[in-house]
């Protein structure tokens, strides 16, 4: 089992947040979900992610033929493609259960956003009550800080 990492995002958007989480994750040889609450959200990044051309990030969104072969899967349903991974964007909500059986779960949200800093709070108290690691990171200073840490080691 490993963490459920918050990433609080202030200088970044949620396309220069993912990429290198995602990378990161790729380069482990981990398969990821990417969970979004809205498709229009999901198709924008999914362009983003083409960009720029030289680093293109292997994706794809939910939907298609391909969705178990895709190394990311971009959609808002069950981790088809065989993900070690789930990152959740804006306020989509941790499964205790997946979260316990991934390598890693990342949940991003926007600070200028209150309803998503809302639903990020939430989330960090079912995350500790299912007894889960729970770790807060932040870009507040320029560069991500792990700002607290409960639950035990972290994965």
């Amino acid at each position: 089992m490993g963490a459920v990492k918050f990433y609080h995002l202030t200088g970044r958007s949620l396309a220069e947040a993912a990429r290198p989480i995602l990378s990161q994750a790729l380069g482990q040889g981990w398969r990821v979900m990417l969970r979004g609450p809205d498709r229009t959200m999901l198709e924008r990044l999914d362009m983003q992610l083409w960009e720029p051309r030289e680093s293109f990030l292997p994706h794809g969104l939910e939907g298609g033929e391909h969705d178990r072969g895709q190394p990311v899967l971009l959609g808002s349903g069950a981790a088809v493609n065989g993900a070690k991974a789930v990152m959740l964007l804006a306020g989509s909500p941790v499964d205790p259960d997946e979260a316990a059986a991934m390598e890693r779960v990342w949940l991003l949200f926007e600070g200028a956003d209150e309803r998503q800093m809302q639903a990020a709070r939430a989330e960090w108290k079912a995350v500790v009550a299912a007894g889960l690691v729970a770790e807060y990171w932040s870009d507040a200073s320029g560069r991500w800080e792990m700002k607290t840490a409960t639950g035990g080691a972290a994965g």
